[in-house]
């Protein structure tokens, strides 16, 4: 089948995008260095393109046997270098003490690393070793042929997506055609995907406007449309998603330098390097228009023959043509209202005590909190001089905390303290009094339980909590 119709929108089938566009617009070089990624990947380096760092490449069983284990860091991912639809992809997160020894000679032994994946279970040596065997083989490369394995770096998480991705590092699929951006969504590691951002092993696909670069719909695995995170009331429509201009550059840009005319882009956000390219694809998966509600065929056929002449240009095209009016209908089609990263916010205490303060939009954070000072203004000074008078306890692991914070909370009570909060950081453990208040941001009146810690040494007095953002969108461009 050719064609597939959905809710009057022309969808653009298997057969029509390998034969429509596939084949005449991306030659076999081109398709030969896509599906090579280490070649890709270098290709794509020398053209500026950021990458992640190859780390080390296994091409033989003999390189195999002598290789060094102890080079490799204690997270990456190890991948098959022709492999496709996200199969033979390993990804480790961290590493466990040694638990094995392998014999050097009669007199030295070298400890073996134990590694640790998604679902916490471990990875030995062995376990790698045969799964890099498997690879060799070719069990995950495309028409079962000999291949090659690498390490490469694993990105770290930006702290937008930590509430929305399962341990693994969310990315951005754009398809591009004739130098345009056309289309594009967010994939989302799911717990069922093993830390994976892939639809076909059970990740979320969420289409993305290319005006604004703001998610719309989310479709889970292949095809069912969902609204929210699966066992969360996290919303996945409305998340913006950061450097989006500079994401829609480096697609084209890709485009440019491996000389296709058809690709589907993979580009993840690292917490320090930003946007980072991950490879190219020749043969997208076409789930991408059931995430955007729209087919791929129309929006094709619209830009065949445009002359464009520059990367900016095309994205400049990509987002006129096929960008909605999200940009200025965001509130309206998310029902949440559009704040920055910092926003002027009225706490209201006891007695309508009330201060207003430029306050902090911190979605890695989970509860919202304000300063001593700033609580005891807001008529909370009774339940301060009680809590500091509690002899609190220090030196427990993390492990004794929630039996050790459940006999504070029996033992000392006050009116107006609603909670206590155990909070670990890399400084120590804290506790923290908790209690009821009213805050005003954007005129919207949030009910919330604050907890109070000592914050003068912070730029901001208060910090907003993911807790009490459910009626917002984080906009990280956005100036108060």
């Amino acid at each position: 089948m050719f064609e597939i119709f959905k809710n009057g929108n022309k969808l653009l089938g298997m057969n029509a995008r390998n034969l429509d566009y596939i084949r005449p617009y991306n030659r076999k070089k081109a398709k030969k260095l896509a599906d090579d990624k280490i070649l890709s990947k270098r290709m794509l380096k020398k053209g500026g393109i950021p990458v992640p760092k190859l780390l080390a490449k296994i091409r033989t069983a003999e390189e195999l046997e002598n290789f060094d284990w102890s080079s490799l860091p204690s997270s990456f991912a190890l991948k098959p270098n022709r492999g496709y639809g996200g199969g033979g992809i390993m990804v480790v997160y961290g590493r466990k003490k040694n638990s094995g020894k392998v014999l050097v000679s009669d007199e030295n032994e070298i400890p073996l690393p134990v590694w640790i994946k998604a679902d916490g279970s471990k990875v030995t040596v062995e376990d790698i070793k045969s799964h890099i065997l498997n690879i060799l083989d070719g069990a995950f490369s495309l028409a079962n042929m000999p291949d090659i394995a690498f390490f490469e770096e694993r990105l770290t998480l930006l702290k937008l997506f930590k509430p929305y991705a399962y341990k693994g590092i969310p990315d951005i699929r754009v398809i591009v055609f004739n130098h345009i951006p056309v289309m594009a969504m967010l994939r989302l590691p799911t717990k069922e995907s093993g830390g994976k951002a892939n639809l076909q092993q059970g990740g979320i696909g969420v289409g993305i406007d290319l005006a604004s670069g703001v998610t719309t719909t989310a479709v889970l695995g292949k095809g069912k449309i969902i609204d929210y995170v699966p066992g969360t009331r996290m919303l996945l429509s409305g998340i913006r998603i950061p450097y989006w201009k500079d994401i829609l550059l480096l697609a084209v840009k890709a485009q440019e330098v491996s000389g296709m005319g058809f690709l589907g882009a993979d580009v993840a956000i690292d917490r320090e390097r930003g946007p980072v390219f991950l490879e190219i694809n020749a043969r997208p998966g076409l789930a991408i228009q059931v995430a955007n509600l729209s087919g791929l065929k129309e929006r094709l056929e619209r830009i065949k023959g445009l002359k464009i002449k520059t990367a900016a240009r095309g994205v400049r095209v990509g987002r006129d043509l096929f960008g909605g009016e999200v940009e200025e209908e965001v509130e309206e089609i998310s029902g949440r209202k559009v704040i920055g990263t910092v926003e002027k916010v009225k706490f209201i205490g006891k007695n309508e005590a009330t201060i207003e303060i430029e306050a902090k939009i911190d979605t890695g954070a989970m509860s919202t909190s304000i300063d001593i000072d700033m609580a005891r203004q807001l008529g909370y000074g009774d339940v301060l001089d009680f809590f500091e008078k509690i002899e609190l306890p220090n030196g427990f692991s993390r492990e004794e905390g929630p039996e050790i914070l459940k006999g504070l909370k029996n033992k000392y009570k006050h009116s107006d303290l609603y909670d206590i909060d155990l909070i670990y950081a890399s400084n120590g453990v804290s506790f923290r009094p908790k209690v009821k208040m009213t805050f005003v941001m954007d005129n919207f009146a949030i009910n919330a339980n604050v907890n109070i810690a000592a914050r003068d040494e912070l730029k901001y007095a208060a910090i907003i909590g993911r807790r009490n953002l459910g009626k917002f969108l984080i906009d990280v461009n956005k100036v108060s």
